[in-house]
């Protein structure tokens, strides 16, 4: 997916509102999805830089714990997901991890974090996945969000 359609997605995957509750809601929903699928996750989902869900599957590392919040930096700092910043950056002839500044043992612009984005209030978190490969940590993370948005 190119910028364009990347942006069009996160202004579709908007929630009325985002309370601790649909935190663990969308948690679950996220880890049932990745166990449909026969597949090891870790997901990290934060409000205002609180975290209000973590939960590594079995098969997962402290090395995914790493990456959640590398990626989920990225959101907190650019208020987009880390497929987007890594698609504007490609889009420019670069990297994130050569043009951004940003350091790299913090910040990991590769698919798998969403910003939450509620409806008239903009950007108030990120839900994060690690564990598969960038562009499946990014495809999991849409489909858990979507599913969940599709039951409210």
């Amino acid at each position: 997916m190119n910028t364009e359609e990347l942006l069009q997605l996160e202004n579709e995957l908007v929630f009325d509102q985002f309370t601790n509750e649909q935190a663990l809601e969308l948690g679950l929903e996220l880890i049932q999805y990745a166990k449909e699928n026969g597949k090891s996750v870790a997901v990290h989902i934060e409000r205002n830089r609180v975290p209000l869900f973590t939960h590594l599957m079995d098969g997962t590392s402290e090395e995914n714990v790493k990456w959640l919040y590398r990626k989920k930096k990225v959101v907190d700092h650019y208020n987009h997901s880390t497929q987007f910043i890594a698609a504007r950056f490609e889009e420019m002839g670069t990297t994130h991890d050569e043009s951004s500044l940003l350091p790299v043992e913090d910040y990991q612009a590769v698919g798998g974090s969403l910003p939450i984005k509620i409806k008239n209030a903009g950007t108030i978190g990120s839900v994060t996945i690690a564990g598969l490969t960038p562009q499946m940590d990014h495809d999991y993370c849409v489909e858990g969000v979507k599913r969940f948005l599709e039951k409210r």
